[in-house]
């Protein structure tokens, strides 16, 4: 293995991320399992040191921040133990739909007593209509909120790399959701009315335009935050993998999918990494020469860590071909136990911004 001359490549460490004062949104994605929401916590913790106030928001519906931080964590900012500035908070979109609806709801005078109420019509064919619209809503629901809250800097746990493009396109879903209701209200709009008046709705019409004032105020949310995702000072996103195939796949086409997005990614972190310090060559000029002298049950559990080693770097070094001019590339080790808490995530989180000394061919 020979050294190499890696000053004109960006550093492999999240200390852009840090150094970067204007920054209020950072997004943190990736393919499920590959250990977004410790990174989340990490970037976080990391932030917090710098920030005045710094708030990590779950979006996956199967949340972690809990589990991670080991503290119950609720759909309110929660503090974190041992910090002073930093929060966390985990968000529903089922339990933001039913809240909008129930709000419509009581400002129309209806009730949702009977499943066939005149707002439960009408929303449950507007969702089945317009696919993601409640996830759209809901979002918006939550942009307002977080707008609303005094934090420095948001960082937001995403779902896997599916549901997340999908958020990114809900200014789209929510044109076509504008586009179902006008349709709705022209062509059925006398329809609506009576059953409106027969459900116990208020004056004729009122439904509709509740829904229709709802939708537009959440579109202009959602296009005011799209443009702040847009702006590289104000938003970047983080992408998170493993060091496999199917990772490193995904990890492509995240990037490009955030490319058409217009939205600025320039730092990816690759987890699991088996002793990030050495690489396969080193471990197995060693293992050769002590191979003789070990039991045979540690040479078969020797020669498993190396072949996973081998695949590793293998994917590792694809990774640095396609980002290692432009993005900052974070290797992040594999432990022997699993980081929960906030003390070990504090340790593991200081191999986000103290980068390991590669030697790369």
């Amino acid at each position: 293995m020979a050294d190499f001359d890696d000053s004109d490549l960006p550093e492999p460490s999240l200390k852009n991320i840090i150094d970067q004062k204007s920054l209020q949104w950072v997004f943190v994605g990736g393919k499920g399992g590959v250990g977004k929401t410790t990174s989340s916590c990490c970037l976080g913790i990391q932030l917090a040191q710098s920030r005045q106030k710094v708030l990590i928001v779950s979006t996956d519906p199967a949340h972690n921040l809990s589990d991670a931080f080991c503290q119950k964590i609720g759909r309110e900012p929660t503090p974190i133990a041992g910090f002073s500035n930093l929060s966390a908070m985990e968000i529903d979109a089922n339990d933001d739909m039913e809240k909008m609806q129930q709000s419509m709801e009581e400002a129309t005078g209806t009730t949702s007593e009977a499943d066939d109420s005149g707002i439960n019509s009408l929303m449950a064919e507007l969702t089945s209509s317009i696919p993601g619209i409640d996830e759209a809503m809901s979002f918006a629901e939550l942009m307002k909120q977080v707008q609303n809250l005094d934090y420095d800097v948001v960082v937001f746990d995403t779902a896997p790399t599916g549901h997340t493009l999908r958020l990114l396109s809900f200014p789209t879903i929510l044109e076509k959701a504008l586009g179902k209701v006008m349709e709705l209200k022209d062509r059925f709009g006398g329809l609506i009315t009576q059953a409106s008046a027969l459900f116990g709705g208020g004056s004729p019409g009122q439904m509709q335009e509740m829904l229709l004032g709802r939708l537009e105020e959440t579109r202009a949310v959602i296009n005011k935050v799209n443009d702040a995702f847009r702006d590289p000072d104000l938003t970047t996103f983080v992408c998170v993998c493993i060091p496999e195939f199917l990772s490193i796949y995904e990890t492509e086409r995240l990037v490009q999918e955030l490319s058409k997005f217009g939205i600025d990614s320039h730092n990816i972190v690759v987890n699991q990494v088996l002793f990030p310090e050495k690489d396969a060559e080193e471990l197995e000029a060693w293992l050769n020469s002590n191979k003789a002298a070990l039991p045979r049950e540690a040479q078969e559990i020797c020669g498993k860590m190396m072949a996973r080693k081998k695949m590793q770097d293998k994917y590792i070094g694809q990774c640095f071909d396609l980002y290692g001019d432009d993005f900052s590339v974070v290797l992040m080790p594999l432990l022997d136990f699993e980081v929960r808490g906030v003390e070990k995530l504090k340790n593991f989180s200081e191999n986000l911004v103290n980068p390991v000394d590669l030697e790369v061919s």
